[in-house]
């Protein structure tokens, strides 16, 4: 898909121009010119409702966000794939000639290899190119900058060596193969979706390899709210084993069943088991399989209550996947470093200051990172005074929700 910039970008595209030509800039220091290249986009993402559903193949609601990565790009005939940015100077090189597994110097490096060789392995067409890029997608912010760079890199494929062949859907997959098998990282498929499709998008994940996507109309400006983030600084560096540790326990649960995900499971099976079933696994375990289910369930709950315009009610639901977070999913902060409870913090103070109106929850992966809250228009500007003086300058966000996912961009 290729889109206009103007379009991509609206009221702002004029800003969005000069940080283009940053990018041309460092794209010739890098490689030497700028002749035969093109730009690309990819959005962050938001999730809105379905928190750690999706790994055992539950429904999910999420949107792409304004926040993107931008890279330019070209082919070139020598079969290595070449890509430096802005945050991170060291330059990542993968050779498409082998793309066996291998531990890598780099995330970046293992993403990229993933992908050649996961396309490759699909009879998509891949090659060397030499890319820059610069990303407004905050790290570890749960806005999922990982997923935006994977989806940038398969859209930069696509254009380059398949005609910008390769769909949504496709491209989310690979992305999260790339993730899962050559980064290691046990993932669902929701932010590589979310941040691929774009829109506000409902996703059922009962069967991966066909999921089932509809677009959600949503103006949140009609119901005279804004959509904030707000980052609380904390550090994802030692947090996989307690991303991985919430679909393993799921699974151990759907296992006790002998099914493999937690969507296989009837419910109140599931329910009237729960003597046996923390003999089997554990309170947490049984805990976390319980939020899966009311989640799952919020999930296309909240989408429907969008459809029909109630959104008095979808907030309601909101604040219930909140509280069920918090309380049994339990991913407000690590049991490793519980002294660090950035994201139990920022809910109580945001509930304070929205004043019993709106809605706050946790945002995205969680343990550390940022909370979601949908804030009145009237609130706006004391809610991000009340929580930028707390947890920094900046660390507010207002996000508005893109139309598309990862692109080739017009200027």
């Amino acid at each position: 898909m290729t889109v206009n910039s103007k379009e991509l970008y609206g009221n702002n595209w004029q800003q969005q121009m000069d940080r283009y030509e940053q990018i041309r800039k460092g794209f010739i220091e890098t490689f030497g010119d700028d002749q035969n290249t093109a730009f690309f986009s990819a959005p962050g993402r938001t999730e809105i409702g379905g928190n750690h559903t999706d790994h055992n193949h539950g429904r999910v609601l999420a949107a792409a966000i304004d926040l993107d990565i931008v890279g330019m790009a070209r082919k070139t005939d020598n079969g290595m794939a070449r890509l430096r940015s802005v945050e991170y100077p060291r330059q990542d090189t993968v050779d498409t000639s082998d793309l066996s597994p291998r531990r890598e110097s780099s995330g970046s490096q293992a993403i990229i290899r993933g992908i050649c060789a996961r396309c490759k392995e699909l009879g998509y067409q891949i090659g060397g190119f030499e890319c820059y890029t610069q990303t407004r997608v905050l790290k570890g912010s749960g806005l999922s900058s990982s997923a935006a760079f994977e989806i940038l890199v398969v859209t930069v494929i696509s254009h380059l060596y398949n005609g910008g062949n390769i769909d949504p859907v496709e491209a989310a997959k690979i992305a999260q193969y790339a993730e899962n098998v050559y980064f290691g990282k046990p993932s669902g498929l929701l932010d590589q979706m979310a941040a691929s499709v774009g829109s506000v998008t409902a996703m059922d994940f009962a069967d991966p390899a066909k999921p089932v996507i509809e677009k959600v109309n949503f103006d949140l400006n009609a119901y005279k709210h804004a959509l904030c983030v707000v980052d609380t600084g904390g550090n994802h560096a030692d947090l996989t084993p307690d991303y991985a540790a919430i679909p393993q326990e799921m699974k151990a649960v759907a296992k006790h069943f002998g099914k493999e995900f937690l969507r296989e499971v009837d419910e109140k099976t599931f329910y009237d088991s729960l003597v046996e079933l923390r003999k089997s696994t554990n309170d947490r375990a049984v805990l976390r399989a319980m939020h899966f289910f009311d989640d799952d369930r919020l999930a296309h709950e909240e989408a429907e209550a969008l459809k029909a315009g109630d959104f008095p009610r979808f907030l309601g639901m909101v604040r219930a996947s909140g509280k069920s977070s918090h309380e049994r999913l339990q991913n407000v902060f690590s049991s490793v470093h519980p002294e660090e409870q950035g994201i139990t913090l920022a809910l109580t103070i945001s509930e304070s200051l929205l004043q019993g109106r709106g809605a706050c929850r946790v945002h995205g992966g969680g343990f550390a990172g940022t909370i979601q809250a949908y804030v009145p228009f009237d609130l706006l500007d004391d809610y991000r005074a009340g929580m930028e003086k707390v947890f920094g300058q900046g660390s507010c966000y207002v996000l508005t929700v893109r139309g598309c996912g990862g692109v080739k961009v017009e200027l």
